[in-house]
C-alpha cells in the first residue's frame, strides 16, 4: 500500500492555513478538471489526487489523525500488522461499529467524468476497519457533506459594466445567476447546496463560480478605472479641435486643446466603472492621444510642411 503525503499533492507546506489549502485545491481542481482534460487518463488520476487530499486537509478532525498518523503508518504493512498496532485510534467509526462510504462518482457523472472512489491508501486510514474497502451493502452510511464543485463564466465588459443575469445548467440543474454591475475579473461568485451531492444523508457541496471577463477592443480596465487610446490627426492636435468618443453611457465629445503632445491624457470623471456592491460609484475613463502621422502626402503638402520647417528654424 502507497502512502499518500497529501500536503505535497496540494503543493502546500505542514502548517498550511485552511485557506492556503482551500486556495490550492481550488488551482489544482481547475487545472486538472476532466472537462479540461478530455481523455487525459494522467490527469484524471491526479484530479483524484487531488480531491482525496482535500478531503482529509479540509477537515479539521481527519486532517488531525492524519497528521497524528505520521510516522506510524508504516507499522500496518509489517508482519503481522495489526499487533502494537493502534489501529482504533485511527479509524473512522460510525456509529454502531459501522463504517461510512464516499466517492467521487458523483463529481464525475455531474462534471464530465473523472470518477472512481478512494485510494486504499485512504481507505485503510479513514475507511472504517483498516483492512481494505467497504462496500455501501451491509454497512451503516455516514452523512457527510459533498465536494464542491467550481466552473468559469466567461462575460463581456458591457455585461459586468451593467450586470447581467445568465441562465445554463448543471447537472439537471437550471441555475439562474444574477451579475452585479462591476463585478470584478476573478471574482468568485459561491452557489450554496449546487454542487456535488453529500454522502449519506449529507448536504450538497457548493458551486463556487470564477467570473472571467473577456478583452474588450477598446477598453483596458485596471480595477474601476477605464484606459483607452484615442487616434487624433496632427491637425487637430496642433490646431485644437473636437473628437467623439464611445463611453458606455453613449458619445461625449472630447475637447483636444490646440498645441496637445502626443500620449497626453485626459481624465473623463465617472465613465468608468460601477464599483462592485456600491450604487452610484463610478471610477474614470483615462483617454490617452496617440498622434497619427499623416500618410500619402501630395506634393503641394509636402511643399506647405517644408515652409513649416523653415519657418521653425528661424
Amino acid at each position: 500500500m502507497e502512502y499518500k503525503d497529501y500536503y505535497k499533492i496540494l503543493g502546500v507546506s505542514k502548517n498550511a492555513t485552511e485557506d492556503e489549502i482551500k486556495k490550492a485545491y481550488r488551482k489544482l481542481a481547475i487545472k486538472y478538471h476532466p472537462d479540461k482534460n478530455a481523455g487525459d487518463r494522467q490527469a484524471e488520476a491526479k484530479f483524484k489526487e487531488i480531491n482525496e487530499a482535500n478531503e482529509v486537509l479540509s477537515n479539521p478532525e481527519k486532517r488531525k489523525r492524519y497528521n497524528e498518523l505520521g510516522q506510524n503508518w508504516k507499522n500496518y504493512q509489517q508482519p503481522g500488522s495489526q499487533g502494537g498496532f493502534d489501529w482504533g485510534k485511527y479509524q473512522q467509526q460510525a456509529g454502531g461499529g459501522g463504517t461510512f462510504y464516499t466517492d467521487f462518482g458523483d463529481f464525475g457523472s455531474a462534471f464530465g467524468g473523472g470518477g472512481g472512489g478512494f485510494s486504499d491508501f485512504f481507505e485503510a486510514f479513514f475507511g472504517g476497519s483498516g483492512f481494505g474497502r467497504q462496500t455501501k451493502s451491509g454497512s451503516a452510511r455516514r452523512a457527510f457533506k459533498g465536494q464542491d464543485a467550481f466552473a468559469e463564466l466567461p462575460i463581456t465588459l458591457e455585461d459586468a459594466y451593467k450586470g447581467a443575469e445568465k441562465i445554463f445548467e448543471i447537472n439537471g440543474q437550471t441555475i439562474k445567476l444574477k451579475i452585479k454591475p462591476g463585478v470584478p475579473d476573478g471574482h468568485v461568485l459561491k452557489l450554496p447546496g449546487k454542487g456535488i451531492a453529500g454522502a449519506g444523508s449529507g448536504a450538497a457541496g457548493d458551486l463556487l463560480i470564477t467570473i472571467k471577463i473577456q478583452k474588450h477592443p477598446l477598453y483596458n480596465r485596471i480595477d474601476d478605472d477605464l484606459y483607452m487610446d484615442l487616434p487624433v490627426d496632427i491637425y487637430t492636435a496642433v490646431l485644437g479641435g473636437n473628437i467623439d468618443i464611445s463611453t458606455f453611457k453613449g458619445k461625449v465629445s472630447l475637447k483636444i486643446p490646440k498645441e496637445t503632445s502626443n500620449s497626453k491624457t485626459f481624465r473623463l470623471k465617472g465613465l468608468g466603472m460601477p464599483t462592485y456592491g456600491k450604487e452610484n460609484l463610478l471610477g474614470d475613463l483615462y483617454v490617452k492621444v496617440e498622434l497619427e502621422t499623416p500618410k500619402e502626402l501630395t506634393p503641394e503638402e509636402l511643399k506647405l510642411f517644408k515652409k513649416l520647417a523653415e519657418l521653425r528654424e528661424k
